[in-house]
């Protein structure tokens, strides 16, 4: 009768266990562990190596954020936006892509800031073929000279000191210059390596394109300020941004002292 008892007993202790809550493994707490906001900046090409650079600042300085950039003319980049690229950031060459963005809906008039401002420089290989001499000298027939298209800013650019220096450097300067024009590019990055690898005589970029290493492969023609046009780039978030508070501090850094010192270092002028 023992025997039973003890049997019945097991089994009411066995149910019993049966029925008791689970009590969870114990693991490492992950609630400190923040999740990566990945920000895309859309920027455009002239500002490669000084984006790249306020880029690796920003994110050490924020290690909760990853910079994804994607530079290319900011004609390109506009258009691409327009056609509903996802971006968080637009940094244009020229305040007329900025508008284009604007127009397109994508981006709140007011909330652009002109963050630099660069100015066209002219360059020859370093062995000079053309033996110019002068911005004259663009005129000469048989220059084979490289612009960006009119479309790209620094293209408009070009073509707004040809049309100022239009009779002050020749009678008929900006028709003979066109006609030396050999190629159209898309960009001012492909301007710049045309030139440096001997494929045209000379070409039109900004002065922050040839203040590092491409420096030493070029020859510089100055233009004069009242000839010279002087870009103002701004720069606006998106507004269907899914990471507004991060592009906004973004932007702040490129607008603040450790952003503008590192644009200037590229050859870019500041901002007052």
């Amino acid at each position: 009768m023992r025997r039973i008892g003890f049997a019945l007993l097991g089994v009411w202790l066995l149910l019993l266990l049966a029925r008791a809550p689970i009590a969870a493994p114990a693991f490492p707490s992950v609630t400190g562990r923040r999740e990566q906001t990945t920000l895309t900046v859309f920027a455009a090409a002239s500002l490669t190596e000084a984006f790249s650079a306020i880029g690796q600042e920003f994110a050490a300085a924020n290690p909760d954020v990853k910079v994804a950039f994607n530079f290319a003319g900011s004609q390109r980049l506009a258009q691409q936006i327009a056609e509903g690229a996802p971006a968080d950031v637009f940094a244009s060459a020229d305040n007329r892509q900025m508008e284009t963005i604007i127009a397109a809906g994508r981006i709140t008039s007011g909330t652009q800031r002109t963050f630099v401002r660069n100015r066209l420089v002219v360059i020859t290989p370093d062995d000079n073929p053309a033996a110019l001499t002068s911005l004259a000298d663009l005129a000469t027939p048989g220059v084979k000279i490289v612009f960006a298209a009119p479309e790209v800013p620094v293209g408009q650019y070009s073509v707004d000191f040809l049309e100022k220096a239009d009779g002050s450097l020749g009678a008929g300067y900006k028709e003979a210059v066109l006609a030396n024009v050999a190629s159209y590019e898309e960009n001012v990055r492909a301007v710049l390596a045309k030139v440096t690898l001997g494929e045209a005589d000379a070409g039109i970029v900004y002065t922050s394109d040839i203040t590092r290493d491409a420096g030493d492969w070029v020859l510089r023609f100055d233009i004069p300020d009242p000839l010279n046009t002087i870009a103002t780039y701004p720069i606006a978030p998106l507004k269907d941004s899914t990471h507004g508070a991060v592009a906004q501090r973004f932007i702040d850094y490129v607008l603040a002292a450790e952003g503008q010192a590192i644009l200037v270092q590229y050859g870019f002028i500041g901002i007052e």
